[in-house]
């Protein structure tokens, strides 16, 4: 099917949450050295400050579903501009380390309600063919969010404005967070959700806007799937028909945090002056990465809803798995720091190209639509845990050795290798309803 322009739209805005997401989360990684001297943090107070933003999205990710079954997918969205907004002014004006602290733990509330949302809305309103590839449209933007972060950062940098300097880096947030804001209030709502409160006719109509080829089967299609859930008495997330699902979630959102991604991005200036590079070199080096990890993302879009989310997977695994390995030998041995750049372009590279763009879409795709939204915090909050407990403990492991992480999460990826392998079913080219049946749900 072709794409068209009410599709597009509602995909480009409900993902510019991921925009935010990538900005904020990465925005920290030029910030660091400033706020260890600003606010004299040792080692674990660093990590408390850069994990107090993830503990948040912790929350929010928690959280989300909620407002997301009763207010819609949408609308919940605005309040997670309103936090982004609120989290980049206070950031900014911050006047001690607890304020500090405070307003990225509320930012981490708008990440975490985001990661659920934003994901969940584009999926249900993307025609199966194609939804792997806008689903995955958020963590491209997730990416660009990163990359958009690295390159403020060395712009900011440039302009030497000295005890601003990341004020300016944590407070530049809030124009898109303004922007988003403003533009959902163009977008339509989810047609599973108006289905679910009975608003049949809206849901017929938002999907012929978006181009469904046969609007009356679709919605006939979601109408019987949701009559099917209402007649289960006490749908619950935490059963047994929901083992699989609930284990897909579980796991895809902890492997992706034990391959270090967000470790190594949150800390990427602090790894490069580690290895000797200065820190304009470092800031430099972080827009490489930033640009492999957004033309890899790229890659992976197009090709998530041809070759499918398992093989993405098992490819990412191998690859990160041996880019780490080459890593950690660099701070073993101390030699060969000319080739830290490198490999971490290709831990990115194999990263951006698998478990980065599939979690979003695999984690909207698992769950039956009763459970979808609490499903889908799960997911997220395991993602979240996983990525606060791997952040806030990185600079004490890294002190003692920087090699430890990266052999840790090496290993961990070859792990997640045998479980996508012997567990992990492939979703390419199947609609929600029918993923249901596919499950042994339905």
């Amino acid at each position: 099917m072709s794409l068209n322009a009410t599709l597009v739209k509602s995909t480009v805005i409900a993902a510019l949450g991921g925009l935010l997401f990538g900005f904020d989360t990465a925005v920290i990684s030029g910030t660091t050295a400033a706020l260890t001297e600003t606010y004299q943090l040792s080692p674990a107070l660093l990590g408390v400050t850069v994990a107090s933003a993830l503990w948040g999205t912790i929350l929010g990710a928690i959280l989300a579903g909620f407002p997301g079954e009763r207010y819609g997918r949408r609308d919940s969205l605005r309040v997670m501009a309103v936090l982004y907004v609120i989290s980049s002014v206070g950031c900014a004006l911050a006047w001690n380390w607890y304020s500090l602290v405070l307003f990225r733990f509320v930012g981490g509330l708008g990440i975490g309600g985001s990661s659920v949302l934003g994901p969940m809305y584009i999926a249900e309103i993307a025609p199966a063919k194609v939804r792997g590839r806008l689903v995955g449209f958020f963590q491209f933007n997730v990416v660009f969010g990163i990359l958009l972060a690295y390159f403020s950062n060395y712009s900011i940098t440039l302009a030497h404005l000295g005890t601003w300097e990341w004020r300016s880096e944590l407070g530049v947030a809030a124009i898109p967070a303004v922007l988003f804001f403003v533009m959902l209030f163009s977008i339509p709502r989810s047609p599973r959700w108006l289905v679910k409160k009975g608003r049949l006719h809206e849901a017929r109509s938002v999907l012929e806007r978006t181009g469904e080829m046969n609007p009356p089967q679709q919605l006939q299609e979601i109408v019987e799937s949701i009559e099917l859930e209402r007649r289960q008495t006490a749908e619950r997330l935490f059963s047994k028909k929901h083992g699989l699902p609930i284990f897909l979630a579980v796991s895809i959102g902890m492997f992706n945090q034990l391959s270090g991604i967000n470790a190594i991005l949150y800390y990427l200036n602090d790894i490069f002056a580690h290895a000797g590079f200065s820190k304009v070199s470092g800031n430099i080096q972080a827009v490489a990465v930033g640009a492999t990890n957004l033309l890899f993302t790229m890659i992976a879009m197009l090709v998530i809803d041809r070759i499918g989310r398992k093989t993405l997977l098992l490819v990412g695994s191998v690859g990160t798995a041996a880019c780490l390995a080459g890593v950690s030998r660099i701070f073993f041995t101390g030699r060969h720091e000319n080739l830290l750049l490198w490999l971490l372009i290709g831990y990115i590279a194999f990263f951006a190209f698998s478990q980065g763009a599939v979690i979003w879409v695999y984690l909207a795709e698992v769950f039956p639509n009763s459970v979808r939204a609490k499903g889908q915090s799960l997911g997220s909050f395991s993602h979240w845990f996983m990525n606060a407990l791997i952040s806030g403990t990185f600079p004490l492991m890294a002190a003692s050795s920087g090699a430890y992480p990266f052999i840790f999460f090496a290993l961990m990826m070859g792990v997640q290798f045998f479980v996508v392998l012997l567990v992990y079913p492939e979703t390419k080219g199947v609609t929600l309803e029918a993923m249901q049946k596919k499950m042994g749900i339905a």
